[in-house]
């Protein structure tokens, strides 16, 4: 299947300012793109790529005051294919962890594991099976957190989310990787599209979503604590320990948002021209 992507965003800005962005579709995924416009904005100003420690793509913009418009249209293709699902996974001894997989076992800024830790060896310690373990924290956190965009709050850690039992898609990601983290399975933020194919429209405007990735016997696999079930679709920019690493847009310097739309859905066949 072919999916149409993008953004239109707009920012008022109060005074000369630059930005950093992680909006570009990650490298893993270029490959699979038919047609893009590029990151661009309005009015034109110059642009710098630049590649996070993580290997995401960023943009760094430095604009004048006044209204900044980010835009970005593209066509991936898509193999159609709902997550994989590997029940046999097990957890990989962290003695034999490779070592660019090791710091995704730390606590981060949102991801509380020192105070989580008893929790989760508590709860989900006595599972057998590694995927066992991480479906049965992605069926609590689904429970215990209820979707809420007027409770969401930036700063919330995975902790908050635990006691107020309310957040967004990060919050979901953010409770889930902690608890994996604390059970010594391997866990990465992650952030991108994800359309409503195959599932019933969502009558929400449309969003960038956070969902995550377990490092299992074989390799990363992906889980989704928000929705929890295998999702078609999903279109990857970023990585990292958390949503920190991963800021759509970081501003060094006070703007306010006056727009913003993401869309993502399955075109049909034969529709892959996009406009600039």
């Amino acid at each position: 299947m072919h999916i149409l992507y993008g953004f239109d965003i707009e920012l008022d800005l109060f005074q000369p300012t630059t930005l950093i962005t992680a909006m570009d579709v990650h490298p893993s995924r270029r490959g699979d793109i038919e047609t893009e416009s590029g990151f661009h904005t309005r009015p034109a100003v110059a642009l710098g790529t630049l590649t996070d420690c993580f290997g995401n793509v960023n943009q760094r913009v430095t604009a004048q005051p006044g209204v900044l418009g980010l835009k970005l249209t593209g066509v991936i293709r898509d193999t159609g294919l709902g997550d994989e699902v590997n029940l046999s996974a097990a957890n990989v001894p962290v003695s034999e962890l490779a070592g660019e997989v090791l710091p995704f076992l730390a606590a981060s800024r949102y991801c509380e594991t020192d105070l989580l830790s008893n929790f989760a060896w508590s709860h989900f310690g006595g599972i057998v099976g590694g995927w066992a373990k991480v479906q049965a924290i992605c069926d609590f956190v689904h429970d215990r957190l209820v979707f809420s965009y007027p409770n969401a709050r930036e700063t919330r850690t995975a902790t908050q989310a635990m006691e107020e039992r309310s957040g967004i898609c990060r919050d979901f990601a953010h409770l889930a990787v902690t608890l994996c983290r604390c059970l010594n399975i391997p866990a990465r933020f992650c952030n991108g599209y994800l359309g409503d194919i195959g599932v019933e429209p969502d009558p929400a405007p449309m969003d960038f979503n956070a969902w995550f990735e377990a490092y299992l016997e074989g390799g990363w696999y992906t889980f989704d604590a928000r929705h929890n079930e295998p999702r078609i679709g999903r279109i990857l920019i970023s990585r990292g320990r958390d949503a920190s690493d991963v800021a759509m847009i970081t501003s060094f310097g006070p703007h306010c948002l006056k727009k913003f739309e993401v869309f993502t859905q399955e075109l049909s066949s034969g529709h892959l021209t996009i406009a600039a």
